[in-house]
């Protein structure tokens, strides 16, 4: 019995440190097993300009999130460089980020503005936003520096 409880102890730590191990940070809004933009294509934004979905057997890695790609080249287009491709915001809602929060960004309510991708969290918020992008843009990039490090949860207990 003591074999059976040390195995079933063991593969439980194994999973938990290969899920921590490819979760990423509170920086980038991503599910706990590290899956970036709920598995969208980052570079079908720019390339279709839609949200197309990724295929799960097209992937990369940057920064411990795990990115999906409907096509090989846009693999390797991310892979050359991925910072053109990624949502600001580590991909949280682009007015949430304005107000100091992180809130979901939705891949599906997007924009692009001078070359850069920003989700919002619903249509309502999206619509907000849209009517003072290079303010709340500013403010999100004002405040991302000291909440980008903090998990989601405690901003919203402050």
């Amino acid at each position: 019995m003591n074999k059976v409880k040390a195995l079933i102890s063991g593969v439980a730590l194994s999973v938990a440190m290969a899920t921590s191990a490819l979760a990423a940070g509170v920086e980038i809004n991503a599910s706990s097993t590290g899956l970036a933009l709920q598995g969208y294509d980052p570079v079908a934004y720019f390339t279709v300009g839609e949200p197309t979905p990724g295929n799960w057997k097209i992937t990369a890695t940057h920064n411990d999130a795990l990115y999906r790609f409907a096509s090989e080249e846009n693999k390797a287009q991310f892979e050359k460089n991925p910072e053109a491709y990624l949502p600001e915001y580590g991909g949280y809602c682009a007015f949430g980020a304005a107000m100091g929060f992180k809130f979901d960004g939705d891949p599906t309510l997007w924009k692009i503005v001078d070359d850069k991708l920003y989700l919002n969290l619903a249509k309502d918020i999206q619509t907000r936003w849209e009517g003072d992008i290079p303010g709340f843009i500013e403010k999100a990039d004002s405040n991302w520096d000291g909440i980008a490090d903090k998990d989601p949860a405690d901003l919203q207990a402050q």
